[in-house]
């Protein structure tokens, strides 16, 4: 059976290599092999200030980590610890949308409805801190899985990434209430 939980500094080695076995794999088909590696180095992996806050969390099967994605009551829209855009600063729940952040799913376990399981437990997260939307950042490969959970987004943008290369993001949000 799958178990959600929270992530743990533990859990950060798995986490990184779950999330490029996801990029490399299932974000494949809408990116080329240096747009992921360069994301891979800072628009992608680990943001451990989620960690800290208990706002990541992780579904493991037998021991193994096959899913992750969490949220934040911070600024940050996206990006690991090395992205050059962080800002920790804490939202304010009424006024501001808190922030859908990092899913990566193991492609052997895509599509089976652990993205859904990860991202109901965020939104509902989010409620009980008394936020009213959110916000994110998809990659090209996880559209249609927000537009299926509500998320609207109409205009893609071009994130230059620290080592100068590009990748094209949809920045999307949703009313929770």
């Amino acid at each position: 059976m799958n178990h959600l939980r929270n992530a743990t500094t533990k859990d950060i080695e798995a986490i990184t290599e779950l999330i490029a076995l996801s990029a490399r794999q299932l974000g494949g088909q809408f990116y080329d092999k240096n747009t992921i590696e360069s994301a891979l180095k800072s628009a992608f992996g680990v943001d451990t200030q989620l960690i800290k806050d208990k706002t990541y969390f992780v579904i493991e099967k037998d021991s193994q980590l096959i899913a992750c994605g969490g949220w934040s009551y911070r600024k940050t829209l996206f990006g690991s610890d090395n992205n050059n855009l962080r800002d920790p600063e804490k939202l304010t729940p009424k006024a501001d949308a808190a922030k859908i952040r990092a899913f990566f799913i193991h492609p052997d376990y895509a599509r089976r409805g652990l993205g859904n399981q990860i991202i109901e437990h965020c939104e509902q997260e989010a409620i009980k801190r008394g936020f009213q939307s959110t916000e994110l950042m998809s990659t090209l490969s996880g559209v249609n899985f927000y537009k299926k959970h509500g998320y609207k987004g109409d205009k893609t943008i071009i994130h230059t990434m620290n080592d100068g290369n590009t990748i094209e993001f949809l920045p999307m949000e949703k009313n929770l209430i």
